[in-house]
């Protein structure tokens, strides 16, 4: 199984043995479900493929032959619910294994998959049942997500079947008590690698969360993620914490790890205790792990030294900017250095220190060979090293591997996002003499001091190594002389009260670490910054609160 994956893609290598080509090699009717789940159970079905667990302390393992099953079966049961080939589903299900079971399921179909969180509200499902047009949902019931399904289908009428998994409801289906009375046998249904497969609804800082959509190839670029950045061994066990709402959980916990014939570890819980993840990772010998920066931030916080991580082989971070103090202090911890990379739901990973690589800390990396990666000005020019610009993708058209195809149903956001053979991410970075990328924030995230351009992440990230700053953002607030200044919204850590000396403190702790222009002279103390539902902060309705 080591060298399955290259079954679907052409790899070159500089001579460092760094990936610096990558291409895509399938045939017209790939399908991940039945070319690589289906395939690898054929070949070795007893091979580890899912481990997972709950805070209950209840534990399952599927083989890649028991995944192979039980999508089967799962198809015969959505085939009778009248799930059919482009319907579109929206799923529900936290980080449930039935998952798993699910999503290969619908591929095996062809229909259309709407993983969402168990966050939603019934005003945000009616948005979303509208805007996809959505025929079928599959919910956990858990909390409170079936009640706000069906207050969203009291305005939204063209569902037509409703399936309910870790529990029974009137009306619904019952997945877990029908499931094996179906077969596990299902023969190939016909679906194109160019036929839409996932469609996930990006909440980005403004406006309301737009959809894209990705095909049935779009596994195939997740090697890069899987092998080149996570670094993920074929024989391992990896985690990515990620609810399977979010686009982060294909990249971690199915695509590339699978397509590698690796394991995936799945903890299902519902509030993040860092006790208790690092008490898992050890517990089942976790050999590679990625989580956002604020994870790790509360791992040093908690402490390591009780817990035995030595099966760690890689880690990497993701989602957020890295501060190099929480890069210094994990590797002073565990010996590892955390990888970095960055990416958007519209692609997978575009900059990332790769395997082989010699990480920057607080650098994303290099650009991807998948991609052809820029930083340009507003005129779409290239900018020297050193100077601040707009991260885009050059393109000859929008039929790119591992990249959506336009925005669903918003020719006009498509149009203003990529245009002119150059596709916009609304991020801003720098890159130094040696082509490593430094993150500086969105586009309108940057803030105009007295003639100055400052990015909030290079304050918010002297900001972190206050021992008081638990959580912060920051923003401009208008100013008569300078146009802007900085303003610091932060939450405090456990023990520290809002006062005007800490405050003072802070200051006097950005001015000695930073540029003196770039200390914020606005300090406001919050319990909690407004954020997405997707958990970016929401800068934008902290400057609306400025004006």
């Amino acid at each position: 199984m080591k060298e399955f994956y290259k079954n679907f893609c052409k790899e070159g290598f500089d001579d460092k043995g760094i990936l610096n080509h990558f291409e895509f090699a399938h045939d017209d009717n790939f399908n991940f479900s039945y070319d690589v789940i289906d395939e690898i159970a054929k070949r070795e079905p007893n091979r580890r493929a899912l481990v997972w667990c709950n805070v209950e302390g209840d534990e399952r393992q599927f083989t890649y032959g028991e995944l192979s099953q039980y999508s089967n079966k799962a198809a015969n049961l959505l085939l009778s619910q009248g799930v059919k080939k482009g319907d579109k589903v929206m799923i529900i299900l936290k980080r449930h294994y039935q998952f798993w079971f699910i999503i290969l399921a619908l591929h095996k179909i062809g229909a259309i998959g709407i993983p969402g969180t168990n966050l939603l509200t019934g005003k945000d499902l009616e948005y979303r049942f509208e805007m996809a047009s959505v025929k079928h949902v599959i919910s956990t019931a858990y909390g409170e997500v079936t009640d706000h399904v069906e207050d969203a289908m009291k305005t939204y009428k063209a569902i037509t079947s409703k399936i309910i998994v870790n529990g029974e409801r009137d009306g619904w289906t019952s997945f877990d008590k029908e499931l094996d009375s179906y077969s596990d046998e299902f023969e190939r249904m016909p679906t194109k690698a160019s036929d839409d497969m996932l469609l996930y609804f990006t909440s980005g800082t403004t406006g309301y969360p737009k959809m894209v959509v990705h095909d049935f190839s779009y596994p195939i670029a997740h090697i890069v993620t899987a092998k080149h950045w996570q670094n993920v061994a074929h024989d391992g066990l990896h985690l990515t914490i990620s609810e399977t709402g979010w686009a982060k959980s294909v990249w971690g916990k199915l695509y590339g790890q699978m397509l590698l014939g690796a394991a995936v570890f799945v903890y299902d819980f519902d509030r993040f205790v860092p006790a208790d993840m690092l008490s898992v990772i050890e517990k089942y010998k976790v050999t590679s792990f990625c989580a956002p920066p604020t994870m790790y931030r509360f791992f040093i916080k908690e402490g390591l030294a009780d817990y035995d991580l030595s099966n760690l082989k890689y880690s990497t971070i993701a989602g957020e900017a890295l501060n190099p103090e929480v890069y210094n202090r994990w590797y002073e911890y565990t010996g590892l250095k955390l990888m970095e990379a960055f990416g958007q739901t519209e692609t997978t990973v575009l900059v990332g220190n790769f395997t082989g690589m010699e990480p920057k800390p607080g650098s994303m990396g290099k650009p991807s060979p998948l991609y052809d990666v820029d930083i340009v000005d507003e005129d779409g020019n290239t900018v020297p090293a050193g100077e601040v610009g707009e991260i885009v993708i050059r393109t000859s058209s929008r039929e790119q591997p591992g990249m959506f195809g336009g925005y669903y149903l918003n020719e006009e956001l498509t149009n203003k996002m990529w245009h002119d053979g150059l596709y916009h991410t609304g991020d801003t970075a720098w890159y130094d003499e040696d082509g490593y990328y430094w993150y500086v924030g969105r586009t309108d995230d940057l803030i105009k001091a007295s003639g100055y351009r400052i990015g909030p992440f290079e304050i918010e990230s002297v900001l972190i190594e206050h021992p008081a700053v638990i959580e912060c953002a920051v923003t401009g607030a208008p100013d008569p002389i300078r146009g802007q200044v900085v303003k610091a919204t932060i939450v405090l850590a456990q023990g520290y009260t809002a006062s005007d000396e800490l405050a003072k403190e802070i200051q006097n702790h950005v001015k000695e670490a930073t540029a003196p222009y770039k200390y914020p002279r606005i300090v406001e103390f919050v319990d909690e910054l407004p954020k997405t539902i997707s958990g970016k902060i929401r800068r934008v309705e902290i400057r609306g609160e400025d004006k």
